[in-house]
């Protein structure tokens, strides 16, 4: 999609204004939005909701001033178009093509820069917010929409749309060169990550990017990526293709070093949707030759996800084979570094799924001082490591409960780490509200929505509304 222009932007905000005009009074308030890389279940909504059809695309990129104004309903795969031609890119693009800006600010991401750029609402610098109350707010840091600003990372619409956002961008390279480490255990992989973390090098090398995989309590794998400058002879090689026969996450298996375009790094995880793929058959070489390149897209599968679960096919035929119910265990977890250990080791022996994603994470520090964020309180000057899982467990009648899922909630909190909110969760209303700051929630909201019309953070996301 091209730069679509400030004016093309006004007709938008417009439309959406107009949208919500028409609704009766006193409706509640939802997008007009066909598609979502959520994974929690929600009510299906009868009334009509707020276009947004023209809100999905960058409306100008700075290059001496290395920003963008950007559309809230722009995905990252369209951002990254507009910016990767001259050199740049957001300081924190997520893992898939389809999260939007706007959704990635106001329901969290992360990726291999957050061990040193944060989260994506960290580099943010002002925003408009469409609220409950029909109003368009800009608010930033440091002028009278300070609290919402500040709230509204992890707040899931329950105070409003965010229409445009300005944020940072910074340089990359035409080519990213990776190092593939391979680690015994989780204490030894927790001291690399510290170490790197903290010096931002690796044997006297830079790191820009750092992810790994735990692919078993004995094998895991640090991804130590470095963005390459364009006269580097480093980038001269012939950069690996994982969007065809090859699958990424088994090279971190196969290989110690490798070298990719810096688009293809940037989406490395979107091709096969991490490794979620294999459920669809999408890795066996017969059926990796005959699916269309085109479908191999992490919102190609997510269909296919939302298609099952409509129909059940999956659980018709576990009932037809006498396996126990699964329940779906599809959570990303913040857990402080020095507690990943112990936490893998817990989730062996309670959960038992494998791989797990491993993605540091620290709040982002400008002139040494690190911004709070209330609705996701993580720690100043505390490295975490996400830990990723998707899948499903066989464990019988109590599945739609969420047995294990409850279970890694009440052992996050006793580890001191923190749960993304874009799928199931079960906590009280008590618990909830100490994790995520519920006063404040309940006071900005109170102040930017205050006839109630959007659903609150609670009542979204553990509720389903």
């Amino acid at each position: 999609m091209p730069v679509v222009g400030w004016a093309a932007h006004e007709r938008a905000v417009a439309r959406l204004r107009a949208s919500y005009a028409a609704l009766p009074a006193g409706a509640p308030v939802r997008l007009a939005k066909p598609t979502s890389n959520l994974f929690r279940p929600r009510e299906s909504a009868a009334a009509p909701g707020l276009d947004v059809s023209g809100l999905r695309g960058v409306v100008c990129v700075d290059l001496v001033a290395r920003t963008a104004d950007v559309q809230g309903m722009c995905t990252y795969e369209d951002l990254v178009d507009a910016t990767l031609p001259h050199g740049l890119v957001p300081l924190v693009v997520p893992q898939l093509r389809t999260i939007t800006l706007g959704g990635a600010v106001t329901g969290l991401g992360i990726e291999s820069t957050s061990f040193r750029n944060g989260l994506p609402h960290e580099s943010v610098l002002e925003m408009d917010v469409f609220t409950g109350a029909g109003e368009v707010v800009t608010a930033r840091p440091d002028n009278e929409h300070a609290d919402l600003f500040a709230t509204f990372p992890n707040s899931y619409g329950s105070l409003g749309y965010a229409t445009r956002l300005r944020i940072e961008l910074e340089p990359i390279g035409p080519r990213v060169a990776l190092r593939h480490l391979r680690l015994p255990d989780a204490r030894e992989a927790a001291a690399v990550i510290a170490e790197i973390v903290a010096t931002r090098t690796w044997q006297g090398e830079q790191v820009d990017g750092l992810d790994g995989v735990a692919f078993a309590p004995d094998e895991l794998s640090l991804t130590l990526a470095r963005w390459v400058r364009p006269d580097e002879p480093a980038g001269s090689g012939t950069p690996s293709d994982y969007t065809g026969q090859q699958v990424y996450y088994r090279s971190l298996q196969q290989r110690t070093t490798d070298l990719l375009t810096a688009y293809d790094y940037l989406w490395r995880w979107d091709t096969d949707w991490f490794w979620c793929s294999r459920a669809f058959g999408a890795q066996h070489p017969v059926a990796r030759r005959v699916w269309p390149r085109r479908w191999r897209r992490s919102d190609v599968y997510h269909r296919l996800v939302s298609l099952d679960r409509r129909v059940g096919l999956v659980d018709r035929l576990d009932r037809r084979a006498g396996r126990p119910l699964r329940e779906r265990v599809v959570q990303d977890v913040e857990v402080p570094v020095d507690r990943l250990a112990e936490f893998l080791t817990w989730f062996d022996a309670e959960i038992g799924m494998r791989p797990v994603w491993l993605c540091p994470l620290r709040l982002r520090e400008v002139d040494g001082v690190a911004r709070r964020w209330p609705s996701y309180p993580l720690t100043p000057g505390t490295t975490y490591v996400n830990a990723g899982f998707w899948g499903t467990v066989h464990v019988g009648p109590d599945a739609p409960e969420g047995p294990r899922n409850r279970a890694i909630e009440a052992r996050l909190s006793a580890l001191g780490g923190h749960k993304s909110l874009y799928s199931e969760a079960y906590y009280d209303r008590d618990t909830f509200d100490r994790l995520y700051d519920g006063a404040n929630l309940a006071a900005v909201k109170k102040r930017y929505d205050p006839d109630d019309r959007l659903n609150s953070l609670y009542d979204k996301v553990v509720r389903g509304r």
